[in-house]
């Protein structure tokens, strides 16, 4: 008999889902809009003065208003996130201890890195945050 409850337990439940189950909202992004494509931090190790290591960090994220190459963007991340940590070790190895970090040059060089991944411009390069720990 009690088989047959369960039986009839699992029924219901798959007839009437909860609250959660049926119609779903799509999960919202942690920042920006729906054109915005967060990234992780990237980070690079430098000097800093005195002859200690450091961490230059850059947080960063892509704006992409075209949906086409918004979903290329989106598929195309692993390749990004590759190319944006290659200018940041680059950057962070040669940046001299103790010098500030240059924002203009970084950002010019990974929207570079954008525009060639993603085989032609349209989408912005957004910095957030640059600086050496």
């Amino acid at each position: 008999m009690k088989r047959r409850a369960i039986l009839g337990l699992i029924a219901l439940c798959a007839l009437f889902p909860g609250p959660g189950r049926a119609g779903e909202e799509p999960k919202k992004k942690k920042s920006g809009g729906a054109d915005y494509l967060p990234f992780a931090t990237l980070t690079g190790t430098t000097n800093r003065a005195g002859g200690r290591r450091g961490v230059l960090t850059v947080d960063c994220g892509l704006e992409v208003a075209d949906p086409k190459l918004r979903a290329f963007a989106d598929a195309s991340i692993p390749r990004l996130r590759a190319a944006y940590v290659q200018v940041v070790l680059i950057y962070a190895a040669g940046l001299p201890p103790g010098a500030p970090p240059n924002a203009e040059l970084i950002a010019q060089s990974l929207q570079r890195q954008t525009d060639l991944v993603l085989g032609r411009p349209g989408a912005r390069l957004l910095v957030g945050a640059i600086m050496v720990n």
